[in-house]
């Protein structure tokens, strides 16, 4: 009898969490249907006929009939149209704060020479309030009819008495006025930093203008902190663009670029201003300030805390991962070379960039005894190492770190990123992989500088570059990620497109060996990209519990020609539920 009565126990369980889950739950607040909905949950396509929505988690995926279950009187029917859901995408590896600054910033993209540049500058004094930097974002000198960076005199000439800085479209290259490097104490006895250098005006060591790397760095550093508007606007214009392109989680990777960065994170987190979630990665030079700023955030936020969280602050520098007003602090990153003109390799370029002679193999940006230390002190933490690695060289310097961290404390899941990996040698990849390394790869780039790089490095190894169908064939993690405002638009489908084509702008396809399907790219913009931030237990596929970010799109991407994707319009992006963006018709 006891036995019987225990079954029957057992069998109503299991009715109540099964099929009959639905007898006594609470109505769904939405329920989408009439379209293609995509769960990205397993290695292969499935569909589902709808989705529910309850308290910001998804309720149900799956059946219409299940769906329908969990209607009620309140409960709003939505009717796709014959449009396409999916996981709202994960930004892979961007800077969201620095792409707002630079909304606010002279839009340098496409410039074709140098006086143009000088014109957009001008424009840019005028409309800058007295007191802040002039400064201009986007430009590419190797494309431009000059092939040269803007000279200090020249943009002396805009305005000599205020500061000017522009910064090419790879973040790594600039040049200022003499106002700016005043500012920041540079003169013509300024040592090149380790991993950069001022130009010089030849045949003296009076500054030209240009700066590389950790010298730019030096400059950037210095402009005035935003405040107020601006810093709102900062975050609320840069999170708008993020979720107009269908992304519910952002990133800043590079805390500490400005030094007001944690400043307009802060005000961010006290107004409330994110509709999405921002991951955050401190620039690593910066990380005892950014880490002691979420201490003091998480305190502030956390009324339970007690005098254990100093204790808890030296276990978990990532303070358990928990977001608070939508922040979370999951990493650090670093660099350890630079743009694709700058990447450090083993072997030397096979075209040097102009001013480069001898045999050149790029810059080493950060000393071995720095990424080691990093490694020892947060290899069995959660807080997660994002490294900016373009060229083999750089690479072999992560691996070296993390072999060595291994051998001391054990293998741990802690996923280091190593961010664009652009060419690593397969026997890289192997070690990549032993080590739970997972790359996330800058695809938009290829179309942008296919033909450079191939210029630059070469035919072997451009055409071995972002390797996803090797990774693929491993059974490794990769994602996807823009790098905005490097991109420079946040566009995630862009990326799923480039991933898949690999199509450069002259036509001709660069590593057609390493394409891979229009369903492995979304997988690497989505359930990978969850599983490289640690937040695979809560985003990245459409399921049961799942948070409920979705993303609608007005054309499947596994149903168009692929080499369409890239047109395909982000109708809506929903966050937990809630509307963050609308396309107008």
């Amino acid at each position: 009898m006891i036995l019987k009565r225990g079954l029957i126990a057992i069998f109503m369980l299991v009715a109540l969490a099964g099929g009959g889950r639905y007898a006594h739950a609470q109505p769904a607040e939405t329920i989408y249907t009439g379209g293609d909905i995509i769960t990205m949950a397993g290695r292969t396509p499935f569909y589902a006929q709808a989705l529910a929505v309850r308290g910001g988690k998804i309720a149900h995926v799956g059946s219409l009939a299940g769906a329908l279950r969990l209607k009620g009187r309140a409960t709003r029917m939505v009717d796709l149209g014959g449009k396409t859901m999916l996981p709202g995408f994960i930004d892979g590896h961007g800077h969201m704060v620095y792409f707002g600054k630079n909304m606010i910033d002279a839009d340098l993209v496409g410039t074709p020479d140098v006086a143009d540049l000088i014109a957009r500058m001008k424009v840019q004094a005028a409309r800058t309030p007295p007191g802040a930097w002039i400064v201009g974002f986007g430009y590419n000198a190797a494309k431009m009819a000059d092939r040269r960076h803007p000279t200090r005199a020249e943009l002396d000439a805009i305005a000599a008495d205020r500061p000017i800085m522009v910064v090419d479209s790879s973040g790594h290259l600039g040049s200022a006025n003499s106002a700016a490097f005043r500012e920041a104490g540079i003169g013509a006895d300024t040592p090149d930093p380790e991993g950069g250098n001022f130009a010089r005006i030849p045949g003296s060591r009076e500054l030209l203008g240009a700066m590389e790397e950790t010298a730019l760095f030096a400059v950037r550093a210095r402009r005035p902190p935003f405040t107020g508007k601006l810093a709102d606007d900062v975050i609320t214009g840069a999170a708008r663009e993020w979720a107009r392109h269908g992304q519910t989680t952002a990133q800043e990777c590079g805390v500490g670029l400005g030094n007001d960065d944690i400043d307009i994170i802060r005000n961010a987190i006290d107004k409330k201003l994110l509709p999405i979630d921002l991951y955050l990665c401190a620039k690593d030079s910066a990380t005892d300030d950014v880490v002691a700023a979420a201490y003091s955030v998480a305190t502030a936020f956390n009324r339970k805390a007690d005098g254990a969280a100093k204790n808890l602050l030296a276990a978990r520098p990532d303070l358990d991962r928990r977001y608070i007003n939508r922040v979370r602090l999951g990493g650090i990153k670093f660099w350890l070379d630079g743009s694709p003109d700058t990447g450090w390799f083993t072997k030397p370029y096979a075209n040097n960039p102009p001013g480069k002679t001898g045999a050149y193999v790029g810059f080493q940006q950060l000393p071995d005894d720095v990424l080691f230390a990093a490694f020892d002190k947060y290899w069995t933490t959660g807080m997660q190492i994002n490294m900016h690695v373009q060229g083999d060289a750089a690479a072999e310097q992560a691996l070296r770190a993390i072999e060595a961290a291994v051998r001391k404390h054990g293998m741990r899941d802690h996923r280091p990123v190593f961010i664009h990996a652009t060419y690593m040698r397969p026997d890289q990849i192997r070690r990549m992989k032993a080590v739970g390394g997972v790359p996330t790869y800058l695809t938009g780039a290829i179309p942008k500088l296919g033909e450079i790089v191939i210029h630059l490095w070469g035919p072997e190894r451009a055409h071995a570059s972002v390797a996803t169908r090797t990774l693929l064939n491993a059974g490794m993690p990769f994602t996807f990620s823009h790098d905005a405002p490097v991109s420079p638009s946040p566009s995630v489908l862009t990326l799923v497109d480039a991933g898949v084509n690999r199509i450069m702008p002259n036509g001709a396809v660069i590593g057609g060996d390493e394409r891979i399907s229009p369903y492995d790219a979304l997988r690497a913009v989505t359930v990978m990209a969850a599983y490289q931030i640690r937040e695979e237990a809560s985003k990245g596929i459409l399921r049961r519990g799942k948070l409920a970010d979705l993303v609608i799109l007005d054309k499947n991407p596994l149903k168009v020609d692929p080499k369409t994707i890239r047109d395909i319009k982000v109708v809506e992006t929903i966050k937990e539920g809630q509307t963050v963006f609308r396309l107008q018709p």
